[in-house]
């Protein structure tokens, strides 16, 4: 993996799961990745912490409240440093929204389907394998 630049731009991402062991999956509307699967997440603004971006982006895109956790790993995907977040749901009603066409609960299989369907984002399956953050269910 590349290091960050002085173009690097700094993201976060939510990694959420539902009572029964499910991955919250969101369908990105727009690039990079427009039309594949992926956790839910982006941009840090200005001035905002990286928990509080990812308190705003999983809402804009899921509808969900949720309170960040600890850092579940770092990934550089071109010029985007993505700091990963375990979340816990604390409310609000799962529906997609802002860069997100689809948002839905992942099951093992579901994912593994999507994986071999070419369907997720690069690299996002051998790097929730790799930080044990695949669906239990």
């Amino acid at each position: 993996m590349e290091g960050p630049t002085s173009t690097t731009i700094r993201c976060v991402g939510g990694i959420l799961f539902d009572p029964y062991g499910r991955l919250l999956l969101i369908r990105r509307l727009n690039d990079p990745g427009s039309g594949q699967w992926s956790l839910p997440g982006g941009r840090v603004e200005p001035g905002e912490t990286d928990k509080e971006a990812v308190v705003r982006e999983v809402f804009e895109e899921t509808g969900l409240d949720v309170i960040p956790g600890t850092l579940v790993g770092t990934v550089q995907r071109g010029p985007y440093e993505i700091f990963d977040y375990a979340c816990e749901v604390q409310g609000g009603v799962l529906t997609a929204g802002d860069d997100a066409s689809e948002a839905r609960w992942s099951d093992a299989a579901d994912l593994a389907g999507l994986e071999a369907g070419g369907e997720l984002v690069d690299l996002l399956f051998v790097t929730l394998r790799e930080w044990n953050a695949l669906p239990r269910a």
